[in-house]
């Protein structure tokens, strides 16, 4: 276990690492053909039907973008096309999307550079989430700043851990931003009804990693909180950042509804990273206190093979071990939300503090819920990654491959490994 050295982790609650070895240090995708992903799926059941399944290849597409493109080319609405998953965008990514009352025959038609959509059968129903079962991933680490001996020790450090189930599950960089990791801040803000302080922090908060120009006038926006100026700072390609703020020009004080510019998955995805904030905080001082992430300990929140969850008390808890050993179960941490929940030891007593610190409570949720029109309930996610790594080493480069089932972050493992500044990873 060793402590992480940059502030950016520091920022968004990843504050360990569960291996010592030196990093390998290298870049994440280079290319985005470094970074390829296959969805995993259970066996969809191609009975027929009114919605047309497709596997979807597609490199360096963001999965917005990519839908909003196919339905454009098809002239029909993207509420038509479903899926099980959302994809990085600097990657090669692999998945199945449905499509409503196509037909085949337009989708052999299409032709859209770096996609590749090809027609699997059909089927009653949409694609959902509950279908996706995981993600399989091949990823290459280039320009490695160290030796093969190195490389192998810190892979196999890795390999180790991913075996044993301690990789710390932590949220990735993504999730809040790489080069400016504000999603969280806004979020926070938000939850306290601070809606002015969430669109400055959103339009102005600046961060080092950012081209300074870019800086230079995000600063000018949170110093004097002028729209009219922001909009003649703020860089034209800051297309949401310079919405919010025409809002303000046209209904001034409207920090609500400048909020509500922002596309309603966006403006969700603000909050819920404060609970990914929250659950890293709590993973990060689990790690620190010494309790195990393969260990059971009283109060902790259990999560079965089948999806049900109990907490483990004085009279479940010996139980509860031997179905760890025997994998049919995994601690978690619970990300609180809306609703009503038990405090289970000590874990759940640290996240209470920590949101009381915070200044946000259940209530806090409900108001967000209806700013955003999403439901902020509470989840429970677990503590660790326990997955099969491969590894092989070429010169100054690291190929990895393995699976993680959905939600988990593949950077997480790349992280462990190579122990270098988030913004190379991204």
């Amino acid at each position: 276990m060793m402590k992480t050295e940059f502030e950016t982790e520091k920022i968004i609650g990843t504050e360990y690492y569960i291996t010592s070895s030196p990093g390998t240090g290298g870049i994440l995708r280079k290319t985005p053909e470094d970074f390829t992903v296959k969805e995993i799926y259970g066996e969809k059941k191609m009975t027929g039907g009114p919605y047309l399944i497709c596997e979807l290849e597609k490199t360096n597409w963001e999965l917005q973008r990519a839908v909003k493109e196919i339905s454009k080319r098809l002239g029909i609405s993207h509420r038509r096309i479903g899926w099980a998953g959302t994809k990085d965008k600097n990657a090669v990514t692999t998945q199945l999307i449905s499509l409503y009352n196509i037909d085949e025959e337009r989708i052999s038609a299409l032709s859209i550079k770096d996609m590749v959509i090809k027609p699997v059968g059909r089927a009653n129903a949409q694609l959902s989430l509950g279908e996706l079962k995981g993600n399989s991933f091949e990823i290459t680490i280039s320009d490695c700043n160290c030796g093969g001996d190195e490389m192998k020790a810190a892979a196999e450090e890795c390999r180790i851990a991913g075996e044993k189930g301690i990789i710390p599950n932590y949220y990735g960089i993504q999730r809040f931003g790489a080069a400016r990791p504000v999603s969280h801040l806004a979020g926070l803000e938000i939850l306290k009804g601070n809606y002015e302080s969430a669109v400055a922090c959103y339009v102005g908060m600046s961060f080092p990693d950012e081209r300074e120009e870019t800086r230079e006038a995000r600063d000018i926006y949170y110093k004097n909180r002028d729209p009219v100026e922001g909009l003649n700072v703020i860089p034209v390609f800051l297309r949401y950042e310079r919405a919010m703020l025409h809002h303000l020009t046209e209904e001034p004080g409207d920090y609500k509804g400048a909020l509500k510019v922002l596309p309603p998955k966006l403006l969700s995805m603000l909050v819920s990273a404060c609970q990914s904030y929250i659950f890293n905080r709590a993973l990060s001082h689990r790690i620190e206190s010494g309790t195990g992430l393969n260990e059971i300990v009283t109060g902790d929140r259990i999560i079965f093979s089948d999806g049900k969850q109990d907490v483990a008390d004085e009279k479940n808890i010996s139980t509860a071990k031997v179905h760890m050993r025997r994998g049919r179960c995994i601690p978690g941490i619970f990300m609180p939300g809306s609703e009503d929940y038990r405090i289970g030891g000590e874990t759940d007593s640290f996240i209470v503090d920590l949101m009381a610190e915070l200044g946000i409570d259940r209530d806090s949720y409900k108001s967000a819920a209806e700013l955003t029109e999403t439901s902020f309930k509470g989840n429970t996610r677990p503590v660790a990654i326990k997955t099969d790594i491969s590894y092989e080493i070429s010169e100054d480069s690291l190929k990895l491959d393995f699976t993680l089932p959905p939600g988990h972050y593949a950077t997480t493992i790349c992280r462990e490994i190579m122990k270098t500044k988030p913004l190379d990873m991204a």
